[in-house]
């Protein structure tokens, strides 16, 4: 540790982090960006959205929805039935099913379960329906932006 004219302290430590140091420290700036070239991002955002309204692409958000919005509607119609359930008929919830378990304890798991065979449906859904039609699409995206001088 070193002092500096102005009194404030300084670090010999390479590992120490001034921008990230305690109030009343000095900081130091962090060096200045690289300034891009002006014609790159507007070549790139032209690339992006000419692939964003192709028809390849809509089909692959198409097929995401009608997967995502059906199967988050159903889990959360499932989940507030059991939490309404839970609240408003607590004798349904302690019918004993079998021993000490009783219908609430079986619901609850049945959340777990779910949650679990919706994670599952959803992976399979996406490696076989979009997977391969998204990879395709990015690959198109990286030869449009090589081949118009975009970033590489």
């Amino acid at each position: 540790m070193q002092r500096s004219n102005a009194g404030d302290v300084t670090y010999d430590d390479p590992w120490y982090d001034a921008l990230a140091s305690g109030w009343g420290e000095s900081a130091v700036a962090p060096p200045p960006a690289r300034p891009e070239p002006e014609s790159a991002p507007s070549a790139a955002a032209d690339i992006y959205l000419e692939v964003q309204r192709s028809a390849a692409f809509q089909e692959v958000r198409r097929r995401y929805r009608r997967f995502v919005v059906p199967g988050a509607v159903a889990f959360l119609l499932w989940y507030v039935a059991y939490v309404v359930t839970a609240t408003t008929v607590p004798a349904l919830m302690a019918r004993p099913v079998a021993g000490a378990v009783n219908v609430g304890m079986v619901a609850g798991l049945g959340q777990f379960l779910t949650t679990f065979l919706l994670t599952w449906a959803y992976v399979r859904h996406a490696r076989l329906r979009r997977d391969r039609a998204a990879l395709e699409l990015r690959w198109d995206t990286q030869e449009l932006t090589r081949g118009r001088g975009g970033a590489s």
